[in-house]
């Protein structure tokens, strides 16, 4: 094999995915500025590391890459981190929150830093969360249903649902999105509850009380996930955790699907252990449950979190502006090192 001659032009800059928004695609031909704006070529996992390990991405500095581009990479680690090193990567820039699609413990292994886009999906995502609760607390989805089916509220009554105020929110991880559903949640008249690995200070947790896991399970009317998916999160709620729950709970879950044993959902829900259930995230995305889906009173959305013009283009113009960072002064704004394993 011929040895690799180092280049003695600027850094290639690698897009993975596509960016939507004029205003930062304006902003990423900017970047030229900087150095060699680069697309791969291949459009699936196994040519892309056949790519990687062609050549074709060495003396690449920094890379953006959007959570759709999991179709083209595969899930960023081992072989891919290890070939995306040698090609010269140092920065990956990452257009989301959650950092499942990728090996934190592979790259900075390997040196190379990565980062996401932690606050600005808060409010979106939150919002999300809100319309879901009040949907499946209200059992809405069997009469938006038989609405556009033209039996208006449906040849049978649709079952009565519950009022959120004088209820009991109990929030499962209390980072920036639980926060922001907090403050909207108290709008209707409900009392926050939460669980964290650690009793945030009194003035972030802005008067919600902190409890144990166990307190929050058996004392919440509502439960909402909003916990990244790692080693210790993956279905931290499953059969044992819905039988210590009041019975009637609404679930609601906009983080990750894993993080909740579907099949336990399912046979909650069928059981009544679970009133209704309004999520966002499925365990096997884009596949969903076929209980959940045969059930009437779930309120079901297709990953809809951050779905909106404003928070995307905001998601697009941190992850661009990340890069360049990396490209002028070596650094990233935001940046995530470290494994994230059971203790």
């Amino acid at each position: 094999m011929k040895a690799r001659m180092p280049s003695t032009a600027g850094p290639k800059v690698l897009l993975l995915g596509a960016i939507e928004h004029q205003k930062v695609k304006d902003a990423w031909s900017s970047l030229s500025a900087l150095g060699e704006l680069i697309t791969p070529k291949s459009t699936n996992p196994k040519d892309f590391l056949e790519e990687c390990r062609s050549g074709a991405f060495d003396g690449v500095k920094a890379a953006y890459r959007t959570f759709a581009s999991v179709d083209i990479t595969g899930r960023v680690e081992g072989e891919v981190v290890e070939a995306l090193r040698k090609a010269g990567l140092t920065f990956l820039c990452h257009n989301g929150a959650g950092y499942d699609q990728i090996n934190v413990s592979d790259c900075t292994a390997a040196g190379i830093r990565v980062s996401n886009v932690p606050t600005i999906v808060n409010a979106a995502t939150a919002d999300t969360a809100i319309f879901l609760m009040l949907g499946a607390l209200r059992s809405y989805n069997l009469p938006l249903v038989n609405l556009r089916k033209g039996e208006f509220r449906g040849k049978r009554k649709p079952p009565l649902g519950h009022d959120p105020e004088g209820k009991v929110l109990g929030i499962l991880g209390m980072g920036g999105i639980g926060r922001d559903m907090k403050k909207k949640a108290e709008a209707f008249g409900m009392s926050v509850v939460y669980h964290n690995r650690s009793e945030l200070d009194p003035e972030l947790a802005g008067g919600a009380k902190y409890v144990s896991f166990e307190e929050l399970l058996k004392t919440s009317d509502v439960i909402s996930l909003n916990l990244p998916l790692n080693d210790a999160t993956h279905h931290i709620i499953s059969t044992a955790e819905f039988e210590k729950m009041k019975t009637g709970v609404v679930i609601v879950n906009t983080a990750r699907g894993p993080i909740m044993d579907e099949a336990a959902l399912v046979e909650a829900l069928n059981s009544e252990k679970v009133f209704s259930a309004g999520l966002d995230v499925y365990e096997e995305e884009p596949k969903v449950h076929p209980g959940l889906m045969g059930n009437d009173n779930v309120m079901l959305l297709p990953h809809m979190g951050t779905w909106t013009y404003e928070t995307q283009e905001k998601m697009e113009l941190h992850v661009v502006e990340n890069v360049r960072n990396a490209l002028e002064n070596g650094a990233l704004l935001i940046y995530e090192q470290g494994p994230r394993t059971k203790k």
